[in-house]
Protein backbone atom coordinates (compact mmCIF):
# COMPACT_ATOMS: atom_id res chain seq x y z
CA UNK A 1 0.00 0.00 0.00
CA UNK A 2 0.80 3.33 -1.15
CA UNK A 3 0.27 6.17 1.35
CA UNK A 4 0.27 9.75 -0.64
CA UNK A 5 0.44 13.08 0.75
CA UNK A 6 -0.59 15.78 -1.38
CA UNK A 7 -0.14 19.43 0.14
CA UNK A 8 -2.88 22.44 -0.65
CA UNK A 9 -6.37 23.45 -1.33
CA UNK A 10 -7.19 23.92 -4.84
CA UNK A 11 -8.29 22.48 -7.96
CA UNK A 12 -4.86 21.65 -9.09
CA UNK A 13 -4.49 19.44 -5.73
CA UNK A 14 -8.58 18.19 -6.49
CA UNK A 15 -7.32 17.36 -10.10
CA UNK A 16 -3.96 15.78 -8.83
CA UNK A 17 -5.90 13.24 -6.13
CA UNK A 18 -8.33 12.62 -8.77
CA UNK A 19 -5.50 11.23 -11.42
CA UNK A 20 -3.84 9.19 -8.70
CA UNK A 21 -7.08 7.93 -7.52
CA UNK A 22 -7.06 5.92 -11.19
CA UNK A 23 -4.10 3.99 -10.23
CA UNK A 24 -4.02 0.16 -10.17
CA UNK A 25 -1.61 0.08 -7.93
CA UNK A 26 -2.48 -0.06 -3.85
CA UNK A 27 -2.53 2.70 -2.06
CA UNK A 28 -4.27 5.65 0.09
CA UNK A 29 -4.25 9.41 -0.64
CA UNK A 30 -4.05 12.47 2.21
CA UNK A 31 -4.54 15.58 1.54
CA UNK A 32 -3.51 18.91 3.99
CA UNK A 33 -5.72 20.64 4.49
CA UNK A 34 -7.44 19.66 1.01
CA UNK A 35 -11.09 20.85 0.45
CA UNK A 36 -14.44 19.45 0.28
CA UNK A 37 -13.82 18.10 -3.45
CA UNK A 38 -10.66 16.80 -2.29
CA UNK A 39 -12.16 14.87 0.81
CA UNK A 40 -14.10 12.33 -2.50
CA UNK A 41 -10.86 10.99 -2.84
CA UNK A 42 -8.57 11.38 -0.14
CA UNK A 43 -8.24 12.00 4.19
CA UNK A 44 -8.47 15.64 5.07
CA UNK A 45 -5.56 16.14 7.77
CA UNK A 46 -6.14 19.45 9.86
CA UNK A 47 -2.92 21.36 9.94
CA UNK A 48 -1.32 24.57 8.41
CA UNK A 49 0.94 24.02 5.16
CA UNK A 50 3.06 26.43 6.91
CA UNK A 51 3.46 23.92 9.70
CA UNK A 52 6.60 22.06 8.66
CA UNK A 53 6.87 20.32 11.94
CA UNK A 54 2.80 19.45 11.77
CA UNK A 55 4.00 17.77 8.29
CA UNK A 56 6.72 15.83 9.40
CA UNK A 57 4.29 14.41 12.02
CA UNK A 58 1.82 13.56 9.52
CA UNK A 59 4.50 11.73 7.57
CA UNK A 60 5.54 9.58 10.61
CA UNK A 61 1.90 8.94 11.70
CA UNK A 62 0.22 7.70 8.41
CA UNK A 63 3.74 6.16 6.78
CA UNK A 64 3.57 8.46 3.92
CA UNK A 65 5.53 7.33 0.76
CA UNK A 66 5.23 10.09 -1.21
CA UNK A 67 4.77 13.89 -0.74
CA UNK A 68 3.59 16.30 -3.52
CA UNK A 69 3.84 19.76 -2.43
CA UNK A 70 0.74 21.44 -5.19
CA UNK A 71 1.51 25.35 -4.47
CA UNK A 72 4.54 26.96 -4.93
CA UNK A 73 5.05 29.23 -1.40
CA UNK A 74 6.23 26.07 0.89
CA UNK A 75 8.45 25.09 -1.72
CA UNK A 76 10.09 28.37 -1.72
CA UNK A 77 10.06 28.60 1.89
CA UNK A 78 12.15 25.25 2.08
CA UNK A 79 9.57 22.61 3.00
CA UNK A 80 11.44 19.84 0.97
CA UNK A 81 14.90 20.95 2.63
CA UNK A 82 13.13 20.78 6.31
CA UNK A 83 12.08 17.19 5.36
CA UNK A 84 14.95 15.75 4.27
CA UNK A 85 16.76 17.69 7.40
CA UNK A 86 14.27 15.70 9.46
CA UNK A 87 14.05 12.58 8.25
CA UNK A 88 17.45 11.61 5.74
CA UNK A 89 17.41 8.33 3.99
CA UNK A 90 14.25 8.09 5.02
CA UNK A 91 11.94 10.69 3.68
CA UNK A 92 9.71 9.59 1.29
CA UNK A 93 9.66 10.35 -2.55
CA UNK A 94 9.48 14.22 -2.71
CA UNK A 95 7.50 15.50 -5.65
CA UNK A 96 8.69 19.12 -5.64
CA UNK A 97 12.15 21.01 -5.58
CA UNK A 98 14.47 22.43 -2.52
CA UNK A 99 14.59 25.76 -1.97
CA UNK A 100 17.83 26.56 -3.98
CA UNK A 101 15.94 25.10 -7.08
CA UNK A 102 12.79 26.53 -6.55
CA UNK A 103 14.44 30.15 -7.01
CA UNK A 104 13.39 29.47 -10.53
CA UNK A 105 10.03 30.79 -9.38
CA UNK A 106 10.52 32.14 -6.36
CA UNK A 107 13.03 34.78 -7.97
CA UNK A 108 12.83 36.03 -11.40
CA UNK A 109 15.98 37.09 -11.89
CA UNK A 110 17.15 33.87 -10.94
CA UNK A 111 15.51 32.45 -13.22
CA UNK A 112 16.67 35.01 -16.25
CA UNK A 113 20.32 34.50 -15.02
CA UNK A 114 19.68 30.88 -15.32
CA UNK A 115 18.54 31.35 -19.11
CA UNK A 116 21.45 33.38 -20.21
CA UNK A 117 23.95 30.92 -18.84
CA UNK A 118 22.67 28.43 -20.96
CA UNK A 119 21.51 30.43 -23.98
CA UNK A 120 17.67 29.46 -23.69
CA UNK A 121 15.87 31.78 -25.21
CA UNK A 122 13.82 34.80 -23.01
CA UNK A 123 12.74 38.21 -23.54
CA UNK A 124 15.63 40.64 -22.96
CA UNK A 125 15.76 42.41 -19.44
CA UNK A 126 17.55 44.24 -16.37
CA UNK A 127 17.02 44.23 -12.64
CA UNK A 128 16.71 47.05 -10.40
CA UNK A 129 16.18 47.83 -6.69
CA UNK A 130 15.26 51.39 -4.84
CA UNK A 131 19.05 52.09 -4.53
CA UNK A 132 18.93 52.40 -8.64
CA UNK A 133 15.37 53.73 -9.25
CA UNK A 134 16.44 55.95 -11.49
CA UNK A 135 18.66 53.73 -13.56
CA UNK A 136 15.28 51.84 -14.12
CA UNK A 137 13.88 54.94 -14.76
CA UNK A 138 16.53 55.49 -17.85
CA UNK A 139 16.23 51.80 -19.26
CA UNK A 140 12.50 52.33 -19.45
CA UNK A 141 13.48 55.53 -21.59
CA UNK A 142 15.18 53.12 -23.68
CA UNK A 143 12.35 50.51 -24.43
CA UNK A 144 9.50 50.26 -26.95
CA UNK A 145 6.18 50.34 -24.98
CA UNK A 146 4.46 48.25 -24.00
CA UNK A 147 6.65 47.68 -20.88
CA UNK A 148 6.86 44.28 -18.58
CA UNK A 149 7.36 44.70 -15.14
CA UNK A 150 7.94 41.95 -12.71
CA UNK A 151 8.68 41.67 -9.37
CA UNK A 152 11.01 39.39 -8.51
CA UNK A 153 9.41 37.35 -6.23
CA UNK A 154 5.75 35.39 -5.30
CA UNK A 155 2.82 37.60 -5.87
CA UNK A 156 0.34 35.48 -5.84
CA UNK A 157 0.02 35.67 -9.54
CA UNK A 158 -0.24 39.43 -9.94
CA UNK A 159 3.27 40.15 -9.51
CA UNK A 160 3.51 41.35 -13.10
CA UNK A 161 2.07 44.42 -14.92
CA UNK A 162 1.79 45.62 -18.71
CA UNK A 163 2.27 49.10 -19.04
CA UNK A 164 0.77 50.77 -21.90
CA UNK A 165 3.04 54.31 -21.71
CA UNK A 166 6.30 55.05 -20.57
CA UNK A 167 5.22 57.53 -17.77
CA UNK A 168 2.74 54.63 -16.04
CA UNK A 169 5.73 52.76 -15.98
CA UNK A 170 7.87 55.13 -14.25
CA UNK A 171 5.01 55.49 -11.84
CA UNK A 172 4.66 51.89 -11.31
CA UNK A 173 8.44 51.02 -10.76
CA UNK A 174 8.54 53.18 -8.13
CA UNK A 175 5.49 52.02 -6.55
CA UNK A 176 6.73 48.21 -7.07
CA UNK A 177 10.23 49.30 -5.28
CA UNK A 178 8.57 51.25 -2.53
CA UNK A 179 6.56 47.79 -1.45
CA UNK A 180 3.32 47.35 -3.60
CA UNK A 181 3.84 43.78 -3.71
CA UNK A 182 5.55 43.56 -0.11
CA UNK A 183 9.34 42.20 -0.18
CA UNK A 184 8.39 39.99 -3.49
CA UNK A 185 9.18 43.54 -5.24
CA UNK A 186 12.15 44.62 -3.74
CA UNK A 187 13.84 43.99 -7.10
CA UNK A 188 12.28 44.23 -10.23
CA UNK A 189 12.64 42.93 -13.41
CA UNK A 190 12.10 45.09 -15.95
CA UNK A 191 11.64 43.28 -19.62
CA UNK A 192 11.30 44.26 -23.38
CA UNK A 193 7.21 43.28 -24.56
CA UNK A 194 7.02 39.84 -26.73
CA UNK A 195 4.18 40.39 -28.90
CA UNK A 196 2.48 36.59 -29.92
CA UNK A 197 0.68 34.15 -27.94
CA UNK A 198 1.09 32.15 -24.92
CA UNK A 199 0.83 28.60 -23.86
CA UNK A 200 2.54 26.60 -21.32
CA UNK A 201 4.45 23.48 -21.11
CA UNK A 202 4.95 20.94 -18.25
CA UNK A 203 7.31 18.15 -17.41
CA UNK A 204 7.72 15.85 -14.91
CA UNK A 205 11.50 15.67 -13.85
CA UNK A 206 13.47 13.34 -11.89
CA UNK A 207 16.43 16.04 -12.44
CA UNK A 208 17.98 13.26 -15.08
CA UNK A 209 15.01 12.23 -17.39
CA UNK A 210 11.50 13.93 -17.60
CA UNK A 211 8.21 13.22 -19.22
CA UNK A 212 6.04 15.56 -21.02
CA UNK A 213 2.75 16.10 -20.05
CA UNK A 214 -0.42 17.34 -22.02
CA UNK A 215 0.40 21.35 -23.09
CA UNK A 216 -1.93 24.33 -22.39
CA UNK A 217 -2.88 27.40 -22.66
CA UNK A 218 -4.59 29.40 -20.02
CA UNK A 219 -6.54 32.80 -19.26
CA UNK A 220 -5.38 35.36 -16.88
CA UNK A 221 -6.47 38.38 -17.24
CA UNK A 222 -10.51 39.00 -15.23
CA UNK A 223 -12.28 40.20 -18.53
CA UNK A 224 -13.32 38.89 -21.31
CA UNK A 225 -11.51 39.61 -24.31
CA UNK A 226 -8.44 39.15 -21.93
CA UNK A 227 -8.88 42.84 -20.19
CA UNK A 228 -8.43 43.89 -16.69
CA UNK A 229 -6.28 42.53 -14.04
CA UNK A 230 -4.07 39.95 -13.77
CA UNK A 231 -5.79 36.58 -11.74
CA UNK A 232 -5.07 33.13 -10.86
CA UNK A 233 -6.31 32.18 -13.79
CA UNK A 234 -9.54 32.10 -15.38
CA UNK A 235 -9.95 28.98 -17.69
CA UNK A 236 -7.87 27.04 -19.61
CA UNK A 237 -7.51 24.56 -23.21
CA UNK A 238 -5.71 21.26 -23.83
CA UNK A 239 -4.46 20.40 -26.32
CA UNK A 240 -3.45 23.89 -28.14
CA UNK A 241 -3.89 23.57 -31.99
CA UNK A 242 -1.09 25.83 -32.75
CA UNK A 243 1.32 23.58 -30.59
CA UNK A 244 2.08 21.34 -34.12
CA UNK A 245 5.55 18.80 -34.47
CA UNK A 246 7.39 22.11 -35.68
CA UNK A 247 6.50 24.07 -32.56
CA UNK A 248 6.79 20.99 -30.61
CA UNK A 249 10.23 19.94 -31.26
CA UNK A 250 11.88 23.51 -31.12
CA UNK A 251 10.54 24.06 -27.54
CA UNK A 252 11.91 20.72 -26.18
CA UNK A 253 15.28 21.08 -28.53
CA UNK A 254 15.69 25.12 -27.49
CA UNK A 255 14.02 25.32 -23.85
CA UNK A 256 13.18 21.98 -22.06
CA UNK A 257 16.33 19.95 -22.78
CA UNK A 258 18.83 22.64 -21.83
CA UNK A 259 17.08 23.37 -18.89
CA UNK A 260 16.94 19.70 -17.67
CA UNK A 261 20.56 19.87 -18.92
CA UNK A 262 21.59 23.30 -17.12
CA UNK A 263 19.77 21.61 -13.48
CA UNK A 264 22.13 18.44 -13.88
CA UNK A 265 25.28 20.91 -15.09
CA UNK A 266 24.84 22.95 -12.24
CA UNK A 267 24.50 20.05 -10.08
CA UNK A 268 20.73 21.55 -8.89
CA UNK A 269 19.32 18.86 -7.43
CA UNK A 270 15.52 18.54 -9.11
CA UNK A 271 12.35 16.27 -8.88
CA UNK A 272 8.71 17.59 -9.55
CA UNK A 273 6.97 19.16 -12.06
CA UNK A 274 8.12 22.15 -13.74
CA UNK A 275 6.02 24.44 -15.57
CA UNK A 276 7.49 26.56 -19.06
CA UNK A 277 5.52 29.34 -19.48
CA UNK A 278 5.97 30.17 -23.27
CA UNK A 279 5.09 32.89 -26.06
CA UNK A 280 5.88 32.41 -29.95
CA UNK A 281 7.14 34.98 -31.55
CA UNK A 282 7.28 34.70 -35.82
CA UNK A 283 6.83 30.58 -34.61
CA UNK A 284 10.03 31.01 -32.16
CA UNK A 285 9.34 29.91 -28.71
CA UNK A 286 10.53 31.84 -25.87
CA UNK A 287 10.32 31.78 -22.20
CA UNK A 288 8.01 34.22 -20.19
CA UNK A 289 8.56 32.30 -17.07
CA UNK A 290 9.65 29.57 -15.11
CA UNK A 291 7.05 27.89 -12.17
CA UNK A 292 8.61 24.83 -9.87
CA UNK A 293 4.84 23.32 -9.31
CA UNK A 294 1.98 22.56 -12.13
CA UNK A 295 -0.39 25.86 -12.70
CA UNK A 296 -3.90 26.02 -11.95
CA UNK A 297 -6.73 25.93 -14.02
CA UNK A 298 -4.06 24.34 -16.22
CA UNK A 299 -4.28 21.43 -13.75
CA UNK A 300 -7.87 20.33 -14.28
CA UNK A 301 -7.06 20.29 -18.34
CA UNK A 302 -3.68 18.48 -18.48
CA UNK A 303 -4.70 15.90 -15.93
CA UNK A 304 -7.80 14.77 -17.36
CA UNK A 305 -6.01 14.04 -21.01
CA UNK A 306 -2.94 11.88 -18.91
CA UNK A 307 -4.50 8.47 -19.44
CA UNK A 308 -0.82 7.04 -17.77
CA UNK A 309 -0.56 6.21 -14.16
CA UNK A 310 0.23 9.46 -12.20
CA UNK A 311 1.58 7.20 -8.92
CA UNK A 312 3.59 4.95 -10.89
CA UNK A 313 5.27 7.62 -12.67
CA UNK A 314 5.81 9.04 -8.82
CA UNK A 315 7.78 6.11 -7.93
CA UNK A 316 9.39 6.07 -11.30
CA UNK A 317 11.54 9.40 -9.85
CA UNK A 318 12.85 7.79 -6.85
CA UNK A 319 13.90 4.91 -9.40
CA UNK A 320 15.43 6.98 -12.10
CA UNK A 321 12.89 5.19 -14.40
CA UNK A 322 11.01 7.93 -16.41
CA UNK A 323 12.74 7.42 -19.41
CA UNK A 324 10.90 4.49 -20.23
CA UNK A 325 7.72 5.61 -19.02
CA UNK A 326 5.07 4.63 -21.71
CA UNK A 327 3.23 8.47 -21.88
CA UNK A 328 -0.40 7.84 -22.63
CA UNK A 329 -2.40 11.04 -23.71
CA UNK A 330 -6.26 11.17 -24.18
CA UNK A 331 -6.16 12.90 -27.79
CA UNK A 332 -9.76 14.81 -27.11
CA UNK A 333 -9.89 18.31 -25.81
CA UNK A 334 -10.31 18.83 -21.91
CA UNK A 335 -11.64 22.63 -21.08
CA UNK A 336 -11.79 24.27 -18.12
CA UNK A 337 -13.68 27.49 -16.96
CA UNK A 338 -12.94 29.16 -13.47
CA UNK A 339 -16.39 30.51 -11.23
CA UNK A 340 -15.18 32.95 -9.37
CA UNK A 341 -16.41 35.42 -6.64
CA UNK A 342 -17.41 38.74 -7.33
CA UNK A 343 -15.42 41.66 -7.39
CA UNK A 344 -12.52 39.14 -7.71
CA UNK A 345 -9.09 39.50 -7.86
CA UNK A 346 -10.21 42.85 -5.91
CA UNK A 347 -12.23 42.48 -2.71
CA UNK A 348 -14.76 39.75 -2.57
CA UNK A 349 -17.18 37.75 0.12
CA UNK A 350 -16.60 34.38 1.39
CA UNK A 351 -19.47 31.80 2.76
CA UNK A 352 -21.71 32.13 -0.21
CA UNK A 353 -23.90 29.20 -0.43
CA UNK A 354 -23.46 26.51 -3.25
CA UNK A 355 -25.61 25.31 -4.97
CA UNK A 356 -24.41 22.38 -7.49
CA UNK A 357 -27.03 19.93 -9.65
CA UNK A 358 -26.12 16.99 -9.38
CA UNK A 359 -24.11 15.10 -12.82
CA UNK A 360 -24.51 12.21 -14.34
CA UNK A 361 -22.17 13.23 -17.82
CA UNK A 362 -18.83 11.36 -16.97
CA UNK A 363 -16.81 13.62 -19.37
CA UNK A 364 -17.47 16.92 -16.57
CA UNK A 365 -16.11 17.10 -13.40
CA UNK A 366 -16.00 20.11 -10.73
CA UNK A 367 -13.02 20.80 -9.41
CA UNK A 368 -13.08 22.33 -5.56
CA UNK A 369 -11.16 25.56 -5.63
CA UNK A 370 -12.12 27.53 -3.11
CA UNK A 371 -14.68 26.20 -0.71
CA UNK A 372 -15.37 24.67 2.64
CA UNK A 373 -17.98 23.51 4.99
CA UNK A 374 -19.73 25.57 6.96
CA UNK A 375 -22.85 24.25 9.38
CA UNK A 376 -22.95 21.19 7.08
CA UNK A 377 -23.77 23.50 4.25
CA UNK A 378 -20.66 23.48 1.15
CA UNK A 379 -20.11 27.22 0.75
CA UNK A 380 -17.61 29.69 -1.11
CA UNK A 381 -14.13 29.93 0.52
CA UNK A 382 -11.79 31.94 -2.01
CA UNK A 383 -11.40 34.13 -5.13
CA UNK A 384 -11.80 31.09 -7.46
CA UNK A 385 -14.51 28.72 -5.94
CA UNK A 386 -14.63 25.74 -9.00
CA UNK A 387 -13.49 24.90 -12.36
CA UNK A 388 -15.69 23.28 -14.26
CA UNK A 389 -13.45 20.57 -17.15
CA UNK A 390 -15.29 18.98 -19.78
CA UNK A 391 -13.83 16.32 -22.56
CA UNK A 392 -14.94 16.47 -25.82
CA UNK A 393 -14.12 15.03 -29.20
CA UNK A 394 -13.53 18.84 -29.55
CA UNK A 395 -12.52 22.51 -28.58
CA UNK A 396 -16.67 23.08 -28.85
CA UNK A 397 -18.01 20.08 -27.49
CA UNK A 398 -15.89 20.34 -24.64
CA UNK A 399 -16.75 24.05 -24.01
CA UNK A 400 -20.31 23.73 -24.41
CA UNK A 401 -20.48 21.24 -21.79
CA UNK A 402 -18.39 23.52 -19.49
CA UNK A 403 -20.45 26.66 -20.19
CA UNK A 404 -24.12 24.74 -19.64
CA UNK A 405 -22.53 23.29 -16.35
CA UNK A 406 -21.77 26.85 -15.12
CA UNK A 407 -25.26 28.06 -16.17
CA UNK A 408 -26.64 25.61 -13.30
CA UNK A 409 -24.00 26.10 -10.47
CA UNK A 410 -25.69 28.69 -8.48
CA UNK A 411 -24.27 30.99 -6.22
CA UNK A 412 -24.44 34.85 -4.56
CA UNK A 413 -21.93 37.06 -7.35
CA UNK A 414 -20.92 34.06 -9.79
CA UNK A 415 -18.75 35.29 -12.34
CA UNK A 416 -16.90 33.24 -15.07
CA UNK A 417 -15.55 34.50 -18.68
CA UNK A 418 -17.73 33.23 -21.42
CA UNK A 419 -14.83 33.50 -23.80
CA UNK A 420 -12.39 30.93 -22.44
CA UNK A 421 -10.98 29.53 -25.80
CA UNK A 422 -12.30 31.37 -28.54
CA UNK A 423 -9.20 33.23 -29.06
CA UNK A 424 -7.38 29.97 -30.11
CA UNK A 425 -8.83 27.67 -33.78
Amino acid sequence: MFNILIIGSGGREHAIAKSISKSQLPHQIFALPGNPGIATFAKLLTSSIQDFTAIIDHIHNHKIHIVICGPEAPLAEGLMDFILAKMGEDAPILIGPKQFAAQLESSKNFAKEFMQRHQIPTAAYQKFTIENLQEGIQFIDQLNIPIVLKADGLAAGKGVLICQEKAEAKKELEKMLQGKFGSASKLVVIEEFLKGIEFSVFVLTDGEDYVLLPEAKDYKRIGEGDTGLNTGGMGAISPVSFFNDELKEKVISKIIEPTIQGLKKEKIDYCGFLFFGLIVVDGEPFVIEYNVRMGDPESESVFSRIDSDLLDLFLRCRSHQLESAEMKINPNYCTTIILASGGYPEDFEKSKKLLIPSMDDPNVTVFHCGTKVESNTLVSNGGRVLAISAMGQSKEIALQRCRHLATEIQYEGKYYRRDIGFDVN
